[in-house]
């Protein structure tokens, strides 16, 4: 399989999925190293590919149904498991976080963390790699976009991270 044709099979892949696609499963199934796959999805990006790469995989992004909005949260690095599954446990979806960089300006990790086996596999891997949370950049001050199926769970949401004292507001 030439360079061209494996492109088409990481979009293809990518269109298909329902979940999040490592370069380590693309490496595999194309018989390429995964760095190889990095550079694909580079250059799919550089010709109008939409890609995010999220904490497990490639995916691309997909209209949400319901609401999407953004909260300001401020904590510290102890506090970020409970404030994601204070998210999901409302059924909704973090889609990412955002902090504002002095240099860099606004700096977002795609998260698409939507239950607590996914906020618990991502709140590992940062422990395990030794990777502190983007809002250690800012003193804990982040916003998260998070998915909600209607307005009440959003309010759900809310209280929920009131009642944790991370909610950032007025």
């Amino acid at each position: 399989m030439d360079a061209q044709e494996r492109r088409q099979v990481i979009a293809q892949k990518l269109e298909c999925a329902d979940r999040p696609v490592s370069a380590a499963a693309l490496a595999r199934e194309c018989s390429v190293s995964r760095q190889i796959i990095v550079g694909d999805v580079a250059l799919l990006r550089a010709g109008g590919m939409d890609i995010d790469a999220t904490p497990r995989g490639y995916v691309l992004p997909r209209p949400s149904a319901g609401l999407t909005r953004t909260l300001a949260c401020r904590h510290g690095a102890d506090q970020m498991e409970a404030e994601l599954n204070a998210i999901v446990d409302q059924g909704c979806t973090v889609v990412d976080v955002m902090v504002e960089h002095p240099i860099y300006g606004q700096l977002t990790g795609s998260l698409q963390l939507s239950n607590r086996y996914e906020v618990s596999q991502f709140v590992s891997r940062c422990l395990r790699q030794s990777a502190p949370p983007l809002s250690q950049l800012t003193e804990g001050i982040h916003l998260h976009t998070i998915a909600c199926p209607d307005e009440e769970a959003f309010l759900r949401v809310r209280n929920a991270l009131k009642n944790l004292g991370i909610l950032l507001e007025e």
